[in-house]
């Protein structure tokens, strides 16, 4: 294994242990730019700043406006469940609790008539917008096709200089607490405005999304009847910067004892989930996308009654045409129920599968990542 990054951790670690939180960044934010440099990209040049997930193409930040409805946004307190009715809207609205704000933009299928739907929060990588991400995965496409509402958080600059999604931070790992309590707060408001059917909800995310979308599932089982992880992270992987560093390129510092005692009990919720990732994944090393598999299998596996409830594996193999050929793998519990999938896609870097290319990091090789994470939920309802 390459020895920058340890070298890197290690400078890093010295430089916040003389206190100096700014020149610890500025190291891990270059090992990063060196660790990305050859990684192959669909995504073209990079931004100015380095996001702690390596480097890619940036679309122009679009503005979180009513696009399709032609109306002026409403805020969500004050959407009434019947709005909209037969018309298909994607708007922006503004969510607060106590944990702090989030703008973000809410897909509304024209099929809705006030029945009871399925709705899907959806992450966004570092430095992507809500447009950008739902444009890029085409998600709002199949959810018009399925009947569901889509939720697209998007963190702002003044929480993560990358817009990342905090996954890498104690106080973001737990219930209650910060980005999760933000964007479970929003669920239930959700909830509370339009007739959701709260049996049916689920949550997909990118990269640091995804590894918040880990972080939702265990922290919130009750709210939740599956979850989506593309080029993700487990539970827990990492408590400050430079264990985020080492976890996402494998250098083998674990993440906090504390983390790790409340994974220990959070795992038994055993949540469903779909798992992607490529196997030339430089920016999120692919074994975690394997550790992403083992904790979840073995969350159905410890909640097990007796023996004969062990899980099983199947694997089988295919091809996109003209695009990458993957492993997929199958987990079931002992009633033949499926608990994970695993799609591995061989020569895929750190992008979406099957994406739109007009979205950044995107790789329309497929396979085709958003119809079957959908497929995936829409087959479970919430135990």
């Amino acid at each position: 294994m390459n020895e920058e990054p340890y070298s890197t951790v290690r400078e890093a670690m010295r430089l916040m242990q003389k206190g100096d939180l700014g020149a610890a960044t500025a190291a891990i934010q270059r090992g990063l730019s060196s660790a990305t440099a050859t990684e192959p990209s669909t995504a073209g040049d990079s931004p100015d700043r380095d996001p702690i997930e390596g480097t890619f193409r940036v679309l122009d930040e679009m503005p979180l406006i009513a696009r399709e409805s032609g109306e002026a946004p409403i805020s969500v307190s004050s959407a009434p469940a019947s709005t909209p009715q037969g018309r298909k809207e994607f708007s922006e609205h503004t969510y607060t609790c106590s944990a702090g704000t989030r703008r973000y933009k809410l897909f509304v299928p024209n099929a809705y008539h006030g029945q009871p739907l399925p709705l899907i929060v959806m992450l966004h990588g570092c430095t992507q917008t809500p447009d950008d991400f739902a444009m890029g995965t085409r998600m709002n496409t199949l959810a018009e096709e399925r009947a569901c509402f889509v939720v697209y958080p998007a963190q702002p600059q003044s929480a993560n200089m990358s817009k990342c999604w905090n996954w890498f931070q104690a106080r973001h790992q737990r219930r209650d607490e910060g980005e999760p309590a933000i964007i479970a707060g929003l669920v239930r408001e959700l909830l509370l405005t339009y007739s959701i059917d709260e049996e049916r909800v689920y949550v997909g995310g990118l990269s640091a999304g995804g590894a918040m979308a880990v972080i939702l599932g265990r922290a919130y089982p009750e709210l939740f009847a599956a979850i989506g992880i593309h080029s993700g992270l487990p539970y827990a992987a990492a408590h400050d910067l430079p264990s985020a560093f080492a976890a996402m390129h494998q250098s083998g510092i674990a993440g906090s004892s504390t983390a790790h005692r409340e994974d220990s009990q959070a795992v038994q919720s055993g949540i469903p989930c779909i798992v992607f990732h490529g196997d030339r994944d430089a920016t999120v090393h692919p074994s975690n996308g394997d550790k992403v598999v083992s904790q979840s299998a073995g969350a159905a596996e410890f909640s097990a009654s007796d023996s004969s409830s062990a899980v099983t594996e199947e694997t089988c193999a295919g091809v996109t045409p003209g695009g990458h050929s993957y492993t997929r793998r199958i987990f079931k519990d002992g009633n033949g129920k499926v608990t994970v999938e695993y799609w591995l896609v061989h020569g895929a870097a750190h992008a979406w599968f099957g994406g739109d290319p007009r979205g950044s990091h995107t790789d329309p090789k497929g396979p085709d990542a958003s119809k079957e994470m959908i497929r995936f939920f829409l087959e479970r309802v919430r135990a």
